[in-house]
């Protein structure tokens, strides 16, 4: 069995497995399994490993460094030119990375302040007269449900005003919002504050119904407060870095 053959073995095992635990969530919390997105983290990870999971039949991936996301993008597309791949970027976004991001990103799940979104509206714009992409720039705002000094996010009570910003902006298509639960609270606290927090972008912006929210170890609590999109690393990839950070 070659290297290849026995790193889709393995990966193979480890999405039966997380599609069977998301199986298990949205039962219990008496969804459609149909309602939750599997998204591929795969930061720290080769480009191969992503085109055996487009082998596999996933086709959303996550990257949160745009550095690494940029040259990984471009490989795929090598190794896999059939592969309906869309990328999602899921990290702390610098204004001044928004025109690399605008050229490979399909969705940014990270943004949280007026100055990167028009940063972004720009750069799209741009890509669009250029022809380096082809529609507008899906955004979820990320929400920052503890406000630490320093982490990702916006405050809860600017993300309405946010979220009029970016679904005022032709480039942008608002989708919803994305948040980490805080490890100093509750996952179930956390996800129902964001939830309660989506409730309210809704009645102003109702095509914005996505919830990013949900990781390896809380993923089953993520579904029960209304996650469609959980974001997976680790439970699907392993823990091991096979290329540089």
């Amino acid at each position: 069995m070659s290297e290849d053959d026995e790193r889709r073995a393995e990966l193979a095992e480890s999405l039966g497995e997380v599609r069977q635990r998301l199986a298990d969530a949205c039962a219990a919390a008496g969804r459609p399994v149909a309602d939750v997105q599997l998204l591929a983290v795969t930061k720290t990870f080769p480009a191969r490993d992503v085109a055996l999971l487009t082998d596999l039949g996933l086709v959303s991936f996550a990257e949160n460094r745009e550095q690494e996301a940029r040259p990984k993008v471009a490989e795929l597309a090598e190794l896999r030119p059939e592969a309906a791949a869309r990328w999602h970027m899921v990290g702390q976004l610098q204004r001044n990375k928004a025109r690399s991001v605008a050229r490979w990103a399909d969705v940014v799940e990270s943004a949280d302040s007026p100055r990167l979104v028009a940063a972004l509206a720009g750069a799209v714009r741009n890509a669009l007269d250029a022809g380096e992409r082809t529609r507008p720039l899906e955004i979820l705002v990320q929400v920052n449900l503890d406000e630490a000094a320093g982490r990702g996010g916006c405050p809860a009570a600017e993300v309405p005003a946010l979220a009029d910003d970016i679904a005022a902006r032709s480039e942008l298509r608002l989708r919803g919002v994305m948040a980490v639960a805080p490890q100093t609270t509750p996952p179930g606290v956390a996800f129902d504050t964001l939830s309660a927090i989506s409730a309210r972008v809704r009645r102003d912006h109702p095509e914005a119904g996505e919830i990013s929210a949900g990781m390896s170890g809380d993923l089953e609590s993520a579904v029960a407060h209304g996650s469609t999109r959980v974001r997976v690393g680790t439970a699907l990839l392993g823990g091991r870095r096979l290329i540089s950070p």
